[in-house]
């Protein structure tokens, strides 16, 4: 039941993202363009997602648990450190570059556009890439003599 059920809000979030157009990098890169032809729809789509994860959060969250977890998944820090901000940038540049986030470019790949498929190569080999950094990057425990 947790797979149909993940599925289908799957296939609810594609097709928002493609019904609001958001699958389109132009529209997308639209919204960047303040000096020119921009876009302010993007606007209207995240708060549209802000909103409904707010109100969301409010309903959810009186539960004493998930309905197909064992306990809710939430960020344990709240802290704003080099790695949040780093990753925000990286993600953020990646946008403006290319006019796709993840979330957009995976409903896109549907219509078989070579700059989809290459984008979410690249998506896919950043993520390996940032897993391996923290991997090599992460402390060892000091031995003892």
């Amino acid at each position: 039941m947790r797979i149909i059920v993940a599925y289908l809000i799957g296939i609810v979030f594609g097709l928002g993202i493609s019904i609001s157009g958001m699958a389109n990098p132009a529209k997308v890169l639209n919204f960047f363009d303040v000096a020119g032809t921009w876009d302010p729809s993007l606007i209207f789509v995240m708060g549209g997602a802000v909103v409904v994860t707010f109100l969301g959060y409010r309903f959810v969250l009186k539960r004493p648990m998930p309905i197909f977890d064992r306990q809710f998944l939430l960020p344990g820090s709240n802290v704003i450190d080099l790695k949040l901000l780093g990753g925000s940038a990286v993600f953020g540049i990646g946008w403006g570059i290319a006019g796709f986030c993840p979330g957009g470019a995976l409903p896109a790949l549907g219509t078989g556009r070579i700059e989809v498929v290459l984008f979410t190569i690249a998506l896919v080999a950043g993520i390996f890439a940032a897993r391996a950094l923290m991997h090599f990057r992460r402390p060892t425990a000091p031995t003892q003599a």
